[in-house]
């Protein structure tokens, strides 16, 4: 804040039109506490401007951006520690918080709702609540995630400043994520499209459905992506000291180790496959690798916990003769940006498949669909605006939609029923107990039977039905291709170019 005011004071003279020239998007609630700082500086006698000017330009300045419904995102901090570190700035925080319940009460905001949108309550400060207040826009990450925000989440703020709410879905930039990490695919573009225009204008990649009946080309498409898979195999081998088959689907789901994200999903349907192949209930199945890549939280138990179970899970499926010639599982290691390159490249099926309502927006879904990995997801987050995109014939979804979620919920959602009376179910949850290759899963298991707070269960069989027809449905290399196709040609809504540009025009004006 202080280098801002340096460097603006240094190109005009005055701080007097820094509303006019400043906008500062908050990422998330995380730098909410520059609202009151900034205010404090411009307060400090060398400035001299009174609160009421100073917080009148703040809230010009300010913007912003949620990315999560998850609680930990919407920060709330003691009043004793801010008041203790920043006994300043704290001051400031009060005096924003008198002025909101003024304005409430100008505004006629009835005193329930007003109380319930206080800035400081329970002894702590509601990053969430200034961040909106004080900003002159607020937005969510992808159409459905901005909605939940003005029904649920900011349902209260949504009423009294409905026209600060837009929506500004993620975008992702194709010269890392195509151009970089997929020379081979890019190159054929390239020649396809008569120019590499499309690394700046990625719109320019709709021309590609004229190609979606040419044999020749798709022949192409589907030689480049096994070269993808052979060299993610042999970085796989050196790196890990695993040996996959590139000729199998390469199933794949890489983001954040979360419950919401239900890697647990994933991994339970595995363990599905395993006993079905085992025991002769599944008469066969198209090979596939199923490759996992993430990081939990330092001090996240739970997800630690399922890190563990699908790497057990793994050594079980590769233990057993029958079974590992059709499933190959990996949970590969320091999962990152470098090694996530190799896996969007490489991906057939793309797992995006967090409980419906959760999922503000994700990326990984719009990086694996641009180089031509088929969506299995729910309609959760940006898989909406991927369905809408390549229309429903080119993505494979399943599970609960939001609303029937709410309404499960509402009703009161009981995990123990499937439990009781889902066969397969109950013994991949006994075996949870029982333990794998000595390792009991007693936490996960009895969460999963009491709570479920992620609805695993209930979207299980839904899951397991549309896995079933993914592995069907790539056998059938021309349709495949053609999906595959349809998906990169649709991926040019996603450049981050053109979510840049909506905030540079509805939110910063420049």
């Amino acid at each position: 804040m202080q280098d801002i005011l340096k460097k603006h004071k240094a190109a005009y003279g005055t701080l007097d039109n820094l509303a006019d020239k400043l906008a500062i998007q908050l990422n998330d609630t995380h730098p909410v506490i520059s609202v009151p700082e900034l205010v404090r500086q411009l307060m400090l006698p060398e400035n001299g401007y009174t609160f009421e000017q100073a917080f009148g330009m703040a809230r010009q300045i300010f913007h912003y951006t949620n990315h999560t419904v998850m609680p930990e995102a919407l920060e709330k901090w003691d009043c004793n520690l801010v008041q203790q570190l920043l006994p300043a700035v704290y001051d400031i925080i009060l005096r924003i918080e008198e002025q909101f319940m003024t304005e409430m009460y100008q505004k006629g905001v009835d005193k329930a709702q007003a109380n319930r949108m206080k800035l400081v309550q329970d002894g702590m400060v509601h990053m969430a609540r200034i961040a909106v207040y004080a900003s002159a826009h607020t937005n969510g990450v992808a159409a459905i995630h901005t909605e939940i925000l003005k029904d649920s989440v900011l349902k209260d703020w949504y009423q009294v400043y409905p026209e600060r709410f837009q929506n500004k879905t993620n975008g992702i930039t194709q010269r890392r994520w195509l151009a970089l990490c997929n020379p081979e695919l890019s190159g054929l573009l390239t020649e396809l499209l008569g120019s590499d225009d499309w690394k700046i204008h990625l719109d320019d990649l709709k021309q590609l459905e004229r190609y979606a009946d040419d044999t020749a080309v798709l022949e192409r498409f589907l030689a480049i992506k096994q070269t993808k898979k052979e060299q993610l195999a042999a970085y796989i081998a050196e790196k890990e000291g695993v040996q996959i088959d590139p000729q199998s689907i390469f199933d794949i789901q890489i983001k954040r180790l979360h419950e919401y994200k239900r890697q647990l999903l994933n991994a339970f349907s595995i363990l599905y496959l395993y006993f079905g192949l085992k025991d002769g209930s599944i008469a066969d199945i198209t090979p596939v690798t199923f490759l996992f890549g993430a990081k939990s939280a330092p001090g996240y138990r739970r997800a630690k916990a399922i890190i563990k179970f699908i790497h057990e899970v793994a050594k079980l499926v590769e233990a057993d003769p029958l079974v590992s010639q059709k499933i190959k599982v990996v949970f590969v290691s320091n999962y990152n940006v470098s090694y996530a390159e190799k896996l969007v490249a490489a991906a057939d099926v793309s797992e995006q498949i967090s409980t419906a309502g959760t999922e503000a927006s994700g990326t990984g879904n719009m990086k694996l669909m641009l180089n031509g990995a088929i969506t299995l997801g729910t309609l959760d987050g940006a898989n909406i605006e991927i369905g809408d995109a390549v229309g429903p014939e080119n993505i494979l979804i399943f599970g609960m939609k939001t609303e029937e979620v709410n309404t499960l919920k509402a009703r009161g959602y009981r995990p123990e029923d499937y439990y009781n009376n889902n066969p397969v179910i109950k013994s991949c949850i006994d075996r949870m107990y029982a333990g794998i290759n000595g390792c009991k899963f007693t936490e996960v298991a009895d969460s999963l039977r009491t709570l479920d707070p992620y609805m695993v269960l209930a979207d299980f069989d839904s899951y397991c039905q549309v896995q079933e027809h993914s592995s069907k449905l790539y056998t059938d290399k021309d349709t495949w291709t053609k999906m595959s196709l349809h998906n990169i040609a649709n991926a040019g809504i996603f450049s981050a170019d053109r979510a840049v540009n909506e905030y540079a025009k509805d939110i910063w004006n420049i």
